[in-house]
């Protein structure tokens, strides 16, 4: 799903998300979300697909706590901003998860 939101592929992105798929899936290697990735892109479709589907618009990157909001501001994709600002997104990430926590059995 990862490198579907990278490249814009809308279709991929909702065949992986009625399979299943977490919105909030992270890359295991770049660490970052299909959402960060998408905003990253300008792929502004399937940001609001994987918001529709419950993408968290304050999930920071686990490498980096890159967030959606910065991402959309760092490379200045207003229209996502406003709609991350309307759906909660605060201006740095509430809950971290230090990247090595995900290995961890929980």
């Amino acid at each position: 799903m990862y490198m579907a939101a990278e490249r814009g592929d809308v279709d991929c992105v909702r065949f992986h998300l009625s399979e299943g798929v977490d919105a909030n899936y992270q890359h295991p290697e770049v660490m970052l979300s299909a959402l960060v990735i998408s905003i990253i892109h300008g792929h502004t479709e399937v940001a609001r697909l994987l918001l529709a589907h419950g993408a968290n618009p304050n999930l920071p990157a686990q490498l980096g706590s890159l967030t959606p909001l910065q991402a959309a501001r760092q490379y200045e994709r207003t229209e996502l901003q406003q709609l991350l600002q309307t759906l909660g997104a605060k201006e740095t990430a509430t809950a971290r998860t230090r990247f090595w926590q995900r290995w961890l059995p929980v």
